[in-house]
């Protein structure tokens, strides 16, 4: 599929909002939005099968739903093949029938994918929070069936099963970055920027061999999309095993249609819902572990958890009020000698101490810290405080540390900053060097590091200072000057235009607000 044509589908899936964005905010219409796009996906890709059982490969969707109507049995073997089934009269085409005849009801949406769910062990519950009773579709079950059957006529003519490769699934992954960019703060947390996952993917991967099995774990998942940019960065995407642990179940379960609509298995106990330092999940070691956790997190730090694998070397815990250093040894823990962390954590714990201090001392003596990254400034939805990408590995050879300051290298659109593709390279080229670049980077010694305290702030090892050229103080005056005359002499000639302003002349009023603009440049 050509970029033009991704580019109108990733389009034409969110224009179908517009029917709810007068209705509720983004973090609610979200949930609507995106949980038919998965009806649909499902429904269509059953009746493509049918079609395709029946040896008749190219009929439409309409003629497939016929020929469901007319062997409705079909769908024990549609079960058989997919793991699920939909009956026919519950299907998104179906629905789209009964619109154009006018007997759609809210209840017949509603009851289709309750059965949908309860029928299918495997999508249970994917659809809690698709609320079609909810009043805020319309005060009238009639009402609602009006919003509902607008979304859906929006969605029925686009081909979101025959499309080629991930497209269908990049798709949806744009419209989770785009809800997640409009709610912001209120709920940014459930995605993290794809340029970000693009980076914490290629530091991971860096020293895999991409002819071996990838096992990958996100202990806080969120939407998936951390974890999904391994089948777009690993040289063999069939090899790749993935794990996820999500708290949110609204989160976790638009990770499984995520997983679901890139093609990749779902099954537990690959995902699991649950809180990932409260109770350790999965049993098992990883190739690499990615993370975007919740910055500063609350959490119990009950005393009982110094016997917790997981925690128990270090003799100590993160603090109650910051749970950073519980996510980064969590990570840590479940990584195989041979993997690699890759972490994005607030710019404080490269610096606090009591607790904190400690546990970063001892990774530091281990020589388990092997790279610490500043990102710029506002690249997430939901913070503006400075990040900062910690990768650490358990089997180096030595107890260097890696500084990078990539905080200065970004793309700024509106209120948001962004990673450019040459700034992921800039910093990866970079980290695979080890090599000092003034300015940039500095690799450390261990001393180095022990003569600072083990203190990381990265501005004690990466001179970013920057010599000003000399002004000439004599020309600087001569220059301002030349621009107050030039001020003077554009106030005088408005002030002439606006004496003459009574007229109303266009000519006038053409002189005046040029005058306007070019005091605004001077100004400037």
């Amino acid at each position: 599929m050509s970029d033009k044509k991704i580019v109108a589908l990733q389009s034409a899936l969110y224009s179908a909002a517009d029917a709810l964005r007068a209705k509720m905010d983004a973090n609610d219409y979200k949930d609507y939005l995106l949980g038919i796009i998965f009806y649909k996906y499902l429904s269509d890709q059953e009746l493509y099968l049918i079609a395709d059982l029946k040896e008749k490969p190219n009929i439409s969707l309409k003629q497939a739903q016929e020929l469901f109507e007319s062997e409705p049995n079909l769908y024990k073997q549609v079960k058989s093949k997919l793991g699920y089934s939909i009956v026919s009269e519950d299907t998104f085409t179906n629905m789209i029938n009964k619109i154009a005849q006018e007997n759609f009801k809210i209840s017949d949406l509603e009851m289709a994918i309750h059965k949908i769910s309860n029928d299918n062990q495997q999508l249970a519950g994917l659809f809690q929070d698709v609320r079609l009773d909810s009043p805020r579709l319309g005060p009238t079950a009639i009402k609602r069936a009006a919003t509902i059957a607008q979304v859906l006529q929006t969605l029925a003519p686009l081909e979101i099963v025959k499309t080629k490769g991930d497209t269908l699934g990049d798709a949806y992954e744009y419209l989770i970055g785009q809800f997640a960019s409009e709610v912001g703060k209120k709920s940014g947390e459930f995605y993290t920027p794809q340029k970000i996952s693009e980076l914490l993917t290629k530091l991971a991967l860096i020293d895999q061999d991409p002819d071996k099995k990838l096992s990958v774990y996100d202990p806080a998942m969120g939407s998936g999309s951390l974890l999904l940019n391994f089948k777009k960065y690993f040289a063999a995407p069939e090899k790749v095993a993935y794990y996820g642990q999500e708290i949110n179940i609204s989160t976790f379960n638009l990770a499984k249609m995520n997983m679901i609509l890139h093609g990749v298995s779902y099954e537990q106990p690959h995902l699991h819902n649950g809180d990932t330092l409260e109770k350790d999940w999965p049993p098992q070691n990883f190739n690499a572990v990615v993370m975007n956790p919740p910055y500063s997190l609350k959490w119990s730090a009950d005393n009982e958890y110094l016997k917790d694998p997981r925690f128990k070397q270090f003799g100590v815990l993160a603090p109650k009020s910051k749970a950073d250093y519980a996510f980064l040894l969590h990570g840590f823990y479940h990584l195989k000698d041979n993997g690699t962390l890759a972490i994005v954590l607030p710019t404080g714990v490269l610096f606090r101490q009591a607790a904190e201090g400690k546990i970063r001392k001892q990774l530091l003596e281990m020589g388990a810290i092997d790279a610490v990254i500043e990102l710029p400034v506002n690249l997430f939805y939901n913070t503006t405080i400075p990040t900062v990408v910690l990768v650490l590995k358990k089997k180096k050879q030595n107890r260097d540390v890696m500084f990078i300051d990539a905080s200065r290298e970004f793309q700024k659109e509106k209120k948001q900053n962004y990673l450019r593709e040459k700034d992921i390279q800039h910093i990866l080229t970079t980290y695979r060097k080890h090599e000092n670049i003034d300015g940039y980077a500095h690799l450390a010694s261990f001393d180095e590091i022990k003569d600072n305290g083990f203190n990381l702030n990265l501005h004690r090892y990466v001179d970013t200072f920057e010599t000003q050229e000399d002004i000439n103080l004599s020309d600087l005056a001569g220059e301002l000057k030349e621009v107050d005359q030039q001020i003077n002499a554009k106030q005088t000639e408005l002030v002439g235009l606006l004496k003459k302003y009574h007229s109303k002349d266009a000519k006038t009023m053409k002189g005046l607000n040029d005058i306007i603009e070019e005091l605004e440049r001077e100004l400037k």
